[in-house]
């Protein structure tokens, strides 16, 4: 298989490691944002935010 598709043995089982590694970081950072944006206090920082970014005036 591995030479019908231009693979070595090692290249195929350094890409698959690659690809698992970088799924794991994936989901690493989607639950560490979704620990932070289900905080109570941060969801209400970010509402205030964007109301001040949806009345405050810009320089034109």
């Amino acid at each position: 298989m591995s030479k019908q598709q231009g693979f070595s043995r090692s290249k195929f089982i350094s890409t698959a490691l690659k690809e698992k590694l970088s799924e794991r970081k994936v989901n690493e950072i989607k639950e560490v944002y979704d620990s932070v944006f289900s905080d109570n206090a941060i969801c209400i920082e970010q509402l205030e935010t964007v109301k001040w970014f949806e009345t405050a005036e810009y320089d034109k």
